[in-house]
């Protein structure tokens, strides 16, 4: 077995790759064939924990992870086999094949690529032997010149493939035919060879008014405009690339407005998908304290550079913000690095993130420790207080990525201030019920902890997986999806 390979290019980062390469993968597997998704090198800290090599546990980008699902496949470390997590503007750390790469993260960012070719390739060889077809996705843009030499995610790809590809552009941007014209003209010849169809992504109004813009773009590329998909807010899929919908999509007077904080290396964000549809729930991305302002609860994500994160959060006076917020007896629930940020501090004897005061809000202690903590997770609650009681007993299933360990602080629990331990190691409350810290990624994403905290449920998986691929039918011209994987 050798897959045919469908390949999503972008004449842009944000163009629409991520969501239309997942209703690809949904749209073979409903065909009955074998399918597995692909993406060389992502760039994201929306990572997820899936199987590796020999059994060890991995990370690859949640994007991977959830185009997996789509291609009812079990995610693992060969469908993202480069994930690179920013840390700073100039500074990422590099997950190859899963695995933290120390010597990959100190390596200059050009010198890389050759280095990790090999790996590459033989993750995609290997997944092409064991399918009937591989959608892979781009990243960025293909023709950024400047990069075209030390390629590994785009077009080298491509040719090492031959990939059927889609080139894919946001219209509601403007621009869209030269976007996608210029990108086909700076490829080499024998590039532009493998791009088989243009995509129009989030259109608005009267398609016919693009007349006669795409068969004028045939007449010079030779390229069909194969799909012109209108504006879809309500799809279902989380953003990516730290990419923020302020759209609430639930149904519905507000009942509950939940405030999370946007610091920039926010990590794991897709994770709060599911509250956009929970009926009577308003999600706000806050920037500065004003957003938090009538917020009934105040979440605390995970962050990839906690104690930067925690400066940035001081610095915009959200600090006092969610300390007047707890003081008045209002929800606050830190998850990961949110978790680290309400203790009282943040230790570092490695170089890992940096020492820091924490926020005080729980009587922890986080000491950041080499060794990376990367696994799935069950636990149950045990009995909680406070607006968090909904939770008591209740089994939930998440994952864990992280490099800090957290316990009692040793001083204050001499003097009788300990944090309720509600999940041993994994969460804990403040006396007074009202703060919640969690190690445990993915709680909005388990239906038992959505209708214990909201008596609802979000739209699933499959759910979302299946409209995905019904638009993209919808929308496609008749015979294009079939074409791409017919043997040449």
């Amino acid at each position: 077995m050798t897959a045919v390979c469908v390949m999503v290019l972008g004449t842009t980062s944000g163009a629409g790759k991520s969501w239309l390469t997942t209703a690809l993968c949904r749209h073979y597997a409903r065909q009955g064939l074998k399918v597995a998704p692909f993406k060389a090198q992502n760039m994201s800290n929306n990572a997820r924990v899936v199987a590796g090599p020999g059994g060890a546990l991995g990370e690859i980008g949640s994007a991977q992870y959830f185009q997996a699902l789509a291609a009812r496949a079990e995610p693992e470390v060969r469908m993202n086999p480069l994930l690179l997590k920013p840390e700073a503007d100039t500074r990422s750390q590099v997950v190859l094949m899963g695995q933290v790469s120390e010597e990959l993260s100190t390596m200059p960012w050009r010198g890389r690529s050759e280095k990790v070719w090999p790996a590459i390739t033989a993750a995609l060889d290997a997944l092409r032997e064991e399918n009937d077809v591989v959608v892979i996705e781009g990243a960025g843009s293909p023709a950024e010149i400047n990069l075209h030499a030390s390629d590994i995610v785009n077009m080298r790809i491509a040719r090492h493939a031959q990939a059927r590809c889609l080139l894919v552009t946001d219209i509601d941007r403007g621009g869209a035919f030269a976007h996608l014209y210029g990108t086909w003209a700076l490829l080499p010849e024998d590039e532009r060879a493998l791009i088989k169809g243009f995509v129009l992504n989030k259109f608005r109004g009267d398609a016919t008014l693009l007349a006669p813009g795409p068969q004028m773009l045939q007449d010079l590329t030779g390229v069909p405009t194969v799909a012109t998909l209108p504006m879809w807010w309500q799809h279902g899929l989380p953003e990516e690339d730290g990419v923020f919908d302020d759209r609430t999509l639930a149904s519905g007077a507000v009942q509950t407005t939940i405030a999370v904080i946007a610091w920039p290396r926010i990590s794991n964000l897709d994770e709060f998908q599911p509250l956009k549809n929970v009926p009577g729930v308003r999600l706000v991305w806050a920037r500065t304290p004003a957003d938090c302002a009538g917020a009934d609860w105040i979440v605390l994500p995970g962050s990839k550079a906690t104690v930067a994160d925690l400066a940035w959060l001081r610095a915009q006076g959200l600090d006092q913000a969610v300390a007047e917020h707890a003081a008045l007896g209002g929800a606050v629930l830190g998850i990961c690095g949110g978790l680290q940020m309400l203790g009282e501090a943040l230790i570092d004897s490695h170089g890992i993130d940096g020492n820091a005061p924490g926020l005080g809000l729980l009587p922890l202690v986080t000491a950041f420790d080499p060794q990376k903590t990367v696994r799935h997770t069950q636990a149950r609650f045990s009995a909680l207080a406070g607006p968090w009681s909904a939770l008591s007993g209740v089994e939930t299933a998440g994952y864990e990525i992280h490099h800090g360990q957290t316990a009692q602080h040793p001083a204050m629990a001499a003097k009788g201030d300990v944090a309720r331990e509600v999940i041993p190691g994994l969460a804990w409350q403040n006396a007074a019920g009202n703060v919640l810290g969690c190690y445990l990624h993915g709680l909005f994403e388990d239906p038992r902890v959505l209708h214990a905290l909201f008596g609802a449920s979000a739209p699933t998986l499959e759910s979302v997986f299946d409209g995905l691929a019904d638009f993209l039918q919808t929308h496609v011209e008749p015979g294009v999806l079939d074409a791409l994987i017919q043997p040449d």
